[in-house]
């Protein structure tokens, strides 16, 4: 299907580098390019260290959508970043510019890319407490027993581990009165290139292990503390990978190097979930070694092309 519009994908696991691909690429592109983050926990403000924000000298260099626009503690869902997603990609398409979406966050990707429809319900804060509350009471496995009674069909698609989807599935139905709607593969509207940083499992992870390294001595257990301070211990993105090994050790219950390892345990468990995101054999992708950082500036500059109708 022939659209006017066209955008870039760049994907990756944590720690590939798609930052520098991304900023080296706009440069290079010389063509308007500006970089809509797909990443979960970028979106925070004062969340900088411990999510490998971009630095102030890359958002400089080129525009950044869906970067440190809420606060730690708001509530932010898939749903929400693709209202901020699509205004991004229709302001950027409006001055004849070219998106470079760019993040590992493989749900928010691919709702975008795949269409999905998703039921606009405001989260409640209340309702989620509650479910969260029972499932500390009674095991993951009864909460999503319940969900299995309400929705049968969205209890097969999720995972009872995932805790934060059943919930959120939970809401929906509660509040809609209806099953959750299966999401679908739809025309998104647009069409785009994709290319993926590739890497071999032991260097990335000696990547992602000093990465790790160097937040915590960038102060990232003071960031920690700093947003205890301001926004308390309730709210869900500090108990993402690296705040909560930093909260531990501010309640002393791990030594810095102790967090240091949990981080990079982690962070190894989150790549290969990603890798299940996005997958090698994916032909929608062209897959670069994540380390010829001029072999990915050209897939860049071979996906910026929209395809012949």
């Amino acid at each position: 299907m022939s659209h006017p519009h066209h955008l870039v994908v760049l994907v990756g696991p944590t720690a590939s580098g798609k930052t520098a691909v991304a900023v080296e690429a706009a440069r290079r592109l010389n063509c308007g390019v500006e970089i809509v983050s797909a990443d979960s926990r970028q979106v925070r403000r004062e969340m900088v260290i411990g999510t490998a924000a971009p630095t102030k000298t890359e958002l400089a260099a080129v525009p950044h959508h869906a970067v440190a626009t809420v606060t730690p503690d708001a509530p932010y869902a898939v749903v929400d970043w693709l209202v901020e997603a699509r205004a991004a990609l229709d302001s950027i398409w409006s001055r004849g510019g070219l998106p470079l979406l760019v993040g590992g966050t493989g749900q928010y990707v691919w709702a975008l890319l795949d269409g999905w429809s998703m039921p606009a319900v405001e989260p409640d804060v209340a309702l989620r407490a509650e479910f969260e509350a029972y499932a500390g009471e009674h095991g993951a496995d009864a909460l999503h027993a319940r969900l299995g009674a309400l929705d049968p069909a969205s209890a097969t698609r999720i995972d009872a581990r995932n805790i934060r989807r059943v919930v959120r599935a939970l809401e929906v139905v509660t509040v809609t009165g209806a099953p959750v709607p299966a999401l679908e593969p739809r025309d998104p509207g647009f069409t785009w290139g994709g290319v993926g940083l590739q890497w071999e499992r032991a260097p990335l992870h000696a990547r992602a292990d000093a990465r790790v390294v160097a937040m915590f001595e960038a102060g990232l257990v003071a960031e920690a503390r700093g947003l205890t301070e301001r926004y308390g211990r309730g709210f869900p993105a500090l108990s993402s990978i690296g705040y909560r090994e930093a909260l531990a050790v501010l309640d002393g219950t791990l030594s810095e190097a102790e967090a240091v390892r949990q981080t990079q345990i982690a962070t190894h468990r989150l790549i290969r979930m990603q890798a299940a995101w996005f997958r090698l054999d994916d032909p929608r992708i062209e897959w670069v070694p994540g380390g010829d950082i001029a072999a990915a500036v050209g897939a860049v500059e071979r996906a910026a092309r929209p395809p012949v109708p």
